[in-house]
This record gives structure tokens, sequence and C-alpha cells, in this order.
């Protein structure tokens, strides 16, 4: 490991490898700050660039830069116009843009751009010391274990359920599974419910739904509510850059737990960073004091820092199944996958003891990339926060812009556009009912995994037999059930004591 490390980091600081490294993370942070416009995109363009590279090393370091550079970046949009830039940010939206709006969106850049570097860093740190065992615990994971690790995501649906809307909330991610069926699932060949539109064949388009569900609602509440754009437009200055001591006392448990916690998530091939985001959200939000849990959803500090370190914890975890089992984590590990491939270097166990200067070079490099993203951020969060102090009559066309041109370059299909508007006007139904929007989109991601989890598992046992036969999904389904009912009996017990 030692002689590996030596290896990795002779060739990660060579001044190629390190304009490597900066470039991905510029390109990267810039792109996850457009609104719709993921890494996915990116990388695949940028893959027969790396290939002309020739150093599988080089290669992958700046395909990596790009992918943690994108999530680092895509708080941005979530904080400033509550349009998500990646899939792996909408969770970061739910504190960090009422965060902004209350003023303090100089403190939430802050905290996003230091709680992601700290558990990109702290991943990292775990990854080069966990990898070759970690390895071997993600084969222990079954299609048994996937549903439950799925069900066990679902139960952040309990971190949106104010009073009086638990019965809310459930709804709403019953709605989003509902969503995830339509189309042809990866068990069957046949297209569901898609009320014969050929365009449905392949289901909802993700940032379809997100761009519809958050960025047009805010855009057209903008409109409607003359006092709140006005209220916006008039922050010229911002200010309260700094976090407080006190306030840094508050985040350290958060950002230690969430590194840990969405570093397991990554690991585990399928799970990524978006359910990463959402179960560190839920899971701070259910230890957190009552005072503050109350605080969650209406600009909760702990509610900003949790997703952010989670989400970039987990795209470091997330190279541990791509890179010793050849197995992606996510979509866009699965495009680094085939950039692997290109580049004729073979993932799997063997490549620590084959390769080791490729698999040791991209976890260094991580080290830097992290680094090099906080020094690109923090100096300019003043002038990104500035985006505020946009007139509404230009941020408002900005932000449609974005979530039109986002829902349409994925497909290239102008339907796209119109289930985003019609979602769109639907979902502003939805919060005028106060129905709470992100139990719907948990929904949505998760229940896609979960129906073809359930089917394999189903498949393999003969029946549900498979919930109770090994320990490990047992055990998953237990803590699902407990992190579910555990803030309900808190405040059954806190409403007796008062």
């Amino acid at each position: 490991m030692l002689e590996g490390l030596m290896l990795g980091l002779n060739a990660a600081i060579s001044p190629f490898n390190i304009l490597m490294v900066f470039l991905g993370c510029f390109l990267g942070t810039f792109i996850g700050m457009l609104p719709g416009l993921g890494p996915m995109s990116i990388i695949a363009i940028m893959i027969p660039v790396a290939i002309q590279l020739g150093d599988p090393a080089s290669a992958l370091i700046l395909l990596a830069g790009v992918y943690y550079g994108a999530i680092f970046g895509g708080s941005t949009s979530s904080i400033l116009i509550n349009a998500p830039g990646v899939a792996g940010t909408v969770a970061s939206s739910f504190d960090g843009y009422p965060m902004a709006r209350a003023g303090q969106a100089g403190k939430a850049l802050t905290i996003a751009a230091l709680a992601s570097f700290l558990g990109g860093t702290i991943s990292a740190i775990l990854l080069m010391i966990f990898a070759p065992i970690l390895s071997s615990v993600a084969k222990l994971f079954w299609s048994a274990e996937y549903f439950a690790l799925m069900v066990l995501g679902l139960t952040a649906i309990a971190a949106f359920a104010g009073p009086g809307k638990k019965l809310k909330a459930l709804l709403m991610s019953v709605f989003g599974i509902m969503l995830a069926t339509v189309g042809e699932s990866a068990l069957h060949n046949a297209a569901r419910f898609t009320l014969g539109i050929m365009d449905l064949q392949s289901g909802f388009y993700f940032v379809t739904l997100v761009m519809g569900l958050f960025a047009l609602p805010e855009a057209l509440f903008l409109v409607l509510d003359r006092k709140r754009g006005a209220q916006q437009a008039n922050q010229n200055e911002i200010k309260d850059l700094r976090i407080s001591m006190a306030e840094a006392k508050n985040l350290a448990p958060v950002v230690g737990r969430q590194s840990v916690l969405g570093f397991l998530v990554g690991v585990l091939p399928g799970a990524g960073a978006t359910m990463a985001s959402f179960l560190g959200y839920a899971v701070e939000r259910n230890l957190a004091p009552k005072d503050q849990r109350d605080q969650f959803g209406k600009g909760a500090q702990r509610g900003l820092a949790a997703p952010e370190t989670a989400n970039n914890a987990a795209c470091t975890g997330s190279f541990v199944p791509m890179l010793t089992l050849g197995i992606p984590g996510s979509g866009t590990t699965a495009i680094l996958l085939g950039a692997l491939v290109a580049l004729s270097v073979t993932p799997g166990p063997r490549l620590i003891e084959d390769q080791p200067e490729v698999f040791w070079a991209v976890i260094i490099s991580m080290y830097i990339g992290n680094l090099v993203l906080l020094v690109l951020n923090l100096p300019l969060i003043p002038y990104i926060a500035k985006l505020l102090t946009v007139p509404r009559q230009y941020l408002i066309p900005f932000v449609v812009f974005f979530s039109l041109i986002g829902a349409y370059i994925g497909q290239n299909n102008p339907t796209e556009l119109l289930i985003m508007i019609g979602t769109g006007l639907f979902a502003a139904l939805l919060r005028f009912g106060g129905y709470p929007l992100p139990p719907l989109i948990i929904g949505f991601i998760l229940g896609g995994m979960l129906e073809d989890n359930l089917g394999r598992a189903i498949r393999k046992s003969g029946g549900m037999e498979f919930m109770w036969e090994r320990p490990m999904t047992l055990t998953i389904l237990l803590v699902a059930v407990l992190l579910f009912i555990y803030p309900i009996i808190k405040d059954r017990l806190q409403s007796r004591r008062a």
C-alpha cells in the first residue's frame, strides 16, 4: 500500500496532472452551476479528449475532477435560485434557498463550500484506508439488500413531514413512486402507463421533473408575490459571509457523521450522491434537537451542511465499486467506467496490484482537487451571491430559460418542455395546498431502483421470504422502520411532557 501511495503521489503531483485537476474542477464547477446540465453530459463530451492524453492516470484525473467539481458547484444554483444544478444537490435547496431568501446567501454558500470540502477530503482519506476492504463488503450486497437500502432511503420522507403533514408527505412519496413506474422497467420490456404517448416509452426524465417541481414554481411565485420579488431584488449588499465559532461547533458533528455516512452510501453500487444527500438530510433532521428540527426546511444550517457533506463524500466513495469491482455506483461513474475501458484499463480487484499508479493517482488527486475547489469557490462567493441582486424582471427569465434548456438538452425532445410546464403548474397547486414536494422527488428517484431490486429478489427467493432470510436485509429493514417511527414517538413523548 505504501509503495502504491508513493507511485500515485509521484503521478498526481506532476505539473501536467495538477493542470488536469485544476481544469477538471473548473469545468465541473461551472457546469454544475447551470441548472439541469449535470456532469454526465460534459464527461461524455470530454472522453475523446481524455483518451487523446494517452496516460490513463491523467485522463481519469481530469474526468474525476469534472465529476466532483460538478457536485461541488451544483449547490450554487440550488441555493440562489432554487434550481438544482445536479441531482445530488436537490436536498441542498431545501434549506439553502430559504437562507438565501432570508439575506444569508453568502453564509449559505460558505457553509456549502466548507461542508463540500471537508466531506470530500475526509472521504478521500477513508477511501485510501478502506478501499481494499470495502470492495469485499460491496460483494455481499444482493438485490434483497439493495431493496432494503431503497426502503431505508424512503424513510427520508419523515424529514419533510411537519406538524399535521405526515399523511401529505406519505402521499407525495407514493405519487413519486407511481411516476417512476411509467415506461419500461429493467425487468420487463413492455411499456406501462404511457397512455399511448411514445415519448413516455423510457419514462419521465429526472431533470425535467426537478426543473418543473422546483424552478418553475419559484419563478411563478416571484411573479405572483410582488413583495417577495421586490425584497429579493433589493438585496444589494451581500454580507455575513463568515460563520461564527458557535456555528462551526454546531456543524462539526454533522460534517463528521455525514462524511462517513455519505462515503459508505457511495461505496454501494447503485446508491450514489443523490441518495446519500437525501439520507443525510433525513438522519440529521431526526437527530437534531427539537428547536433545531423545527427549522429544517426553513433555513437550518444543519439542513444545508448535511446533504452538501454527504453528496461529496458519496462521490468519492463511488470510486470504490468502480475501480475495485468494475461496478458503477451511479450514472456518472458508469460513463467513467466506459472511459476506463476505452483507455485499456481493466477495473476490478486486480487493478490495485496490476496498475497501482492509476488507482492511487486518482485518490491522491482527490485531495488536491478538493483543495482546488475550495480555493476556486471561497474567493468567488461574494460575486456569485450577487446573483440575488439581479432585478426580478431579469431573474425570472433567467430561471425559466435555463430550466427549459436543461430539460430539452438531456433528451432533445420538445415533449419534455410540455411535461416540465405541466409539472410546474401542478407543483404550484401542490404548494398552495401545503403539500411538501421533496418526498415526491425522493419517491421518483428511489422508486425505479426499488421496483427492479424487489423483482429480482422475489425471483431469486420465490416469494417475500427474502426479507428475513438474510440477516443483513432484515437489519436494514428494521433500521428503516426505526428511523421512520423515531420522530413520531419522540414528538408524542415531548407532547406528553409538555
